[in-house]
């Protein structure tokens, strides 16, 4: 079954579809944003879209001097945050856009089975790191109380 945006090949391959479906403009034309916009609706910065126009991962057309971000930007910014939030690289996340024919319009993303692996392996690294620290600072806030309690306990005689 063909759904016509060429998510049928993900689907038919050993690679993972990251597929996301975002609101439709209501009023039927192309949305247009300014960068203001696009930045507050994805709550970044400026500065953020510029570097990311800067790494050639968004194309935002042009009037004047002003930017125009258009649907696919908006596609694309969410994939982009979506990936960095997963922990992938920018340069990754170009590779991975590209792997797709940069298409991003339907929010998908072609993600190896080893990328995957790598980064729930680089996750439960950082979370058992995580779990050693906090252990170690309840040690740590335990034997400071018991010490202070044992002040207090001495101070009363």
């Amino acid at each position: 079954m063909s759904n016509g945006n060429s998510l049928d090949s993900f689907v038919a391959s050993n690679d993972v579809a990251w597929v996301e479906n975002s609101p439709e403009d209501v009023s039927g034309g192309e949305l247009v944003y300014s960068i203001g916009d696009l930045a507050r609706k994805f709550d970044v910065t400026l500065r953020t879209l510029r570097f990311y126009e800067s790494r050639g991962l968004l194309t935002p057309g042009r009037e004047g001097h002003h930017r125009r971000y258009g649907r696919k930007d908006a596609d694309r910014l969410t994939v982009i945050l979506k990936a960095k939030k997963l922990g992938f690289t920018l340069t990754e996340i170009r590779e991975m856009i590209a792997a797709n024919g940069g298409e991003t319009s339907h929010h998908a993303v072609k993600l190896s089975r080893e990328k995957c692996l790598e980064q729930i392996a680089l996750f439960e690294r950082k979370l058992a790191e995580t779990e050693e620290a906090l252990a170690e600072l309840r040690w740590i806030y335990t034997s400071l109380s018991a010490r202070m309690g044992q002040k207090a306990a001495g101070d009363d005689l």
